[in-house]
């Protein structure tokens, strides 16, 4: 379904967090060059699935669009003469390959924008910074006190999450933040009521609006960056009060990474509080649909900004939870946060309305059940991809011809003592 296609009602929008692989089926000689036939699947099922046609060149074009990524991958080398001989398509067939396996196996490049538009371009052509720019400037009619100043560059992993720098004309000095994205129908009521929620470790959010397919999200813009950019300058500032608080309260925040904690006078406040209902980030599914079991490992924080020298073994401790999710509480008592105090988290409380809560509720039963779901399905597919490897293996086809062998022998002794019955 393309991007700007309206989910028919019970279809889900297109989700971009489902890994596609790749194999080269054939290829077929023009007059002047070789096209490689391209099947593509989304998921495990191979019912969805579909066939593109590559030439070399393209994959030199999506070889040096990910060059700015600092991975080297193995695309086979040009060659000028000789390169519509028929050994030497097959040997650069099976390089190509290697190479889509390369991309596609590799947790950043295979969710990116570039490969996704390679290997999918009826649903990743589009330029989802004007449609998102569009569909911005449509909601603006109806506020004209809001004003689009830039796009901003994209940052994390969300293909179909832009953000913009905007200005309030009646506070034309003052700079904000406008994030949109997709949005499912079922959780526009819990997108709308994220304005109330009101604590100071929280980047307060001023505005929220919906559409059928889509939502945006207003927050004051921050001049000095996020904790990413503070890294390397500050001292060791976390937000472990503001999570608690969140987690005390029945609010789940989905991905706490460095881009999204704001750091205003020495205080960690909380972005993206809207990302724990939108899902997993796709830098992470492929792990949270294969592994069961959660594990922990984290190093010795440094003794010093900037770190001069790095310890050789680094400190870790792995835990698997058994028995369920940990909480932040629990979190908090593991070595890399023990000798953190926290300083008003005991005393504060956040104030969620009732019909946010349920809605929170029902967002997080429901990505559960669909984590479920996929782990089950994808179980299921380890287990028929190992039996189909194990009974095609060579050592599986030997016992099966030493079995028939005995079966054959029993069988054959067992007519001869019915013939000899017989005769007497």
């Amino acid at each position: 379904m393309s991007y700007l296609e309206k989910p028919a009602p019970g279809r889900l929008l297109l989700d971009d967090t489902v890994p596609l692989s790749a194999v080269i089926e054939a290829s077929q000689n023009l007059q002047s060059h070789t096209e490689y036939i391209v099947r593509v699947q989304r998921g495990v099922s191979a019912e969805n699935s579909w066939q593109v046609i590559r030439r070399y060149s393209d994959f030199d074009v999506l070889n040096s669009n990910l060059m700015v990524c600092g991975i080297s991958l193995p695309l086979p080398p040009k060659k000028l003469i000789g390169n519509m001989d028929r050994e030497f398509i097959a040997e650069r067939q099976r390089g190509l390959q290697a190479f889509l396996d390369s991309i596609t196996q590799h947790p950043m490049l295979s969710c990116s924008l570039t490969v996704k538009k390679f290997l999918d371009p009826n649903n990743y052509s589009a330029n989802y910074t004007e449609i998102a720019l569009q569909q911005v400037s449509m909601f603006f009619r109806s506020d004209p006190k809001w004003e689009v100043l830039e796009p901003l560059k994209d940052n994390g992993w969300r293909i179909r999450k832009k953000y913009f720098l905007i200005k309030n004309k009646e506070q034309p000095k003052e700079r904000y933040l406008l994030s949109w994205f997709l949005s499912d129908k079922d959780l526009q009521s819990a997108m709308k009521l994220l304005t109330s929620l009101s604590v100071s470790y929280l980047c307060p959010l001023l505005f929220s609006s919906t559409s059928e397919s889509s939502a945006l999200l207003i927050r004051p813009f921050s001049e000095r960056g996020s904790l990413r950019d503070h890294i390397c300058e500050a001292q060791r500032e976390l937000p472990e009060e503001g999570l608690k608080l969140l987690h005390d309260g029945g609010l789940f925040f989905g991905h706490l990474h460095a881009s999204n904690v704001i750091v205003d006078d020495g205080v960690c406040r909380l972005m993206d509080v809207e990302n724990g209902m939108l899902g997993v980030p796709s830098a992470l599914r492929p792990s949270f649909i294969q592994l069961r079991k959660i594990n922990m490992t984290y190093g010795r924080p440094p003794d010093s900004v900037p770190v001069e020298q790095y310890p050789d073994v680094p400190y870790s401790a792995v835990e698997a939870c058994k028995s369920g999710m940990p909480t932040v509480s629990a979190l908090m008592q593991t070595p890399l946060f023990s000798d953190v105090q926290l300083q008003h988290s005991e005393k504060l409380q956040i104030k969620v309305p009732s019909r946010l809560k349920e809605a929170l509720k029902t967002a997080k039963e429901s990505l559960e059940r669909r984590l479920q779901e996929e782990q089950r399905v994808c179980h299921q597919h380890r287990r028929l991809t190992r039996a189909k490897s194990h009974h095609g293996s060579e050592e599986e086809k030997k016992r099966r011809k030493i079995l028939a062998r005995k079966k054959s022998r029993q069988s054959a002794f067992e007519n001869e003592e019915d013939v000899c019955e017989k005769q007497q």
